[in-house]
């Protein structure tokens, strides 16, 4: 849940609170968000592109239109994306409900190009991004309880790199967010089952927190 939107607000008793804004939230909530990915690059691309689609735009347009998304996308193979010429550039654009965003089609196409020099320099693109952890899913101080950013030091360190490499459409909200979805940042609230599943079972780090950007008003 990304760029250009403040992250929405949890409660430390039950379940996060933007997991009842509607069905698909709720098992995005439950079966994906905060759970590890470690040793599939495509479930990596899938959630970053989902992230970078989603720049301006609404999450819950993202999970409406993500059987859409997999259609114009080759369901997320990077390499056959890489590929993509002029021609697919117009077929997804001219796909029925699909987002009318050139800018944001192209992205994801050089995206994926850049993914795959970044998969062979690391040996995959879930090495590089999990090296800033040291492995481990983070456990901000505060978060738990409701205190989550919409950036923070190590999303704008990541998004820093990624830039460089030449990918587009990631700042460091954008980085941020992904970086929750692929389970790097455990930003569950504390009573929440996932919260308690996730810490169970995968290696946990605590941390300070980073230069975070965009906190909740506290009161």
């Amino acid at each position: 849940m990304a760029e250009g939107n403040v992250q929405k607000e949890k409660t430390g008793i039950g379940h996060c609170a933007w997991a009842f804004s509607s069905e698909a939230d709720r098992l995005y909530h439950d079966q994906e968000w905060g759970v590890p990915v470690h040793h599939d690059d495509r479930q990596m691309f899938e959630h970053l592109t989902l992230e970078c689609l989603q720049c301006g735009l609404s999450w819950g347009l993202m999970l409406k239109k993500r059987e859409i998304f997999r259609q114009c996308f080759d369901n997320f193979e990077y390499d056959k994306i890489a590929s993509y010429g002029e021609d697919d550039v117009q077929r997804i654009l001219n796909t029925e409900g699909m987002l009318r965003s050139e800018r944001k089609v192209r992205a994801v196409i050089n995206n994926a190009r850049c993914y795959r020099k970044v998969r062979e320099e690391f040996g995959s693109f879930c090495d590089y991004i999990w090296a800033h952890s040291g492995g481990k899913t983070i456990l901000y101080d505060g978060h738990a309880d409701g205190a989550v950013p919409v950036s923070n030091g190590l999303s704008e360190q990541i998004s820093r790199d990624m830039k460089k490499r030449g990918f587009r459409f990631i700042g460091p909200i954008t980085i941020y967010s992904h970086l929750q979805a692929c389970g790097v940042i455990n930003d569950h609230a504390k009573g929440c089952p996932c919260y308690r599943k996730i810490n169970k079972a995968y290696p946990t780090v605590k941390m300070k927190p980073d230069r975070e950007v965009g906190l909740p008003d506290s009161k």
